[in-house]
């Protein structure tokens, strides 16, 4: 099925809305092309929109794990929400929700880090 993701800057904000498949052969091109953004716009909050994401294998944790270092430099941080109840047990079972802030919705998080 492959990947599909829709990536929207506001402020120090990035989202990623993430659709199929997050796996070894979807992560490569994603992790150069966020590694920019973050670095090109100054991000220090990545909020990853699960809610269409089907599947997630290691390569996919490891992907978001790579952006959780990445961000701590800058003393930043990563949200996950809207999970899809297909992924839900790996991102706890996989130790993302230790690391990752996990909010019901998108906009909640986008509201919240926003100020507003």
């Amino acid at each position: 099925m492959g990947l599909s993701v829709g990536v929207y800057v506001k402020k120090d904000i990035l989202i990623l809305r993430l659709k199929g498949e997050l796996d070894d052969v979807s992560v490569g091109d994603l992790r150069i092309r966020i590694t920019n953004y973050i670095e090109s716009y100054k991000i220090n909050h990545l909020v990853l929109n699960l809610e269409n994401l089907t599947f997630l294998d290691s390569s996919g944790i490891g992907f978001i794990i790579g952006r959780y270092h990445q961000l701590r430099k800058r003393n930043g941080d990563i949200t996950i929400s809207n999970i899809h109840s297909k992924i839900e047990r790996i991102i706890y079972i996989s130790g993302l929700a230790k690391i990752c802030k996990i909010r019901e919705t998108e906009e909640s998080v986008v509201r919240t880090l926003s100020g507003a």
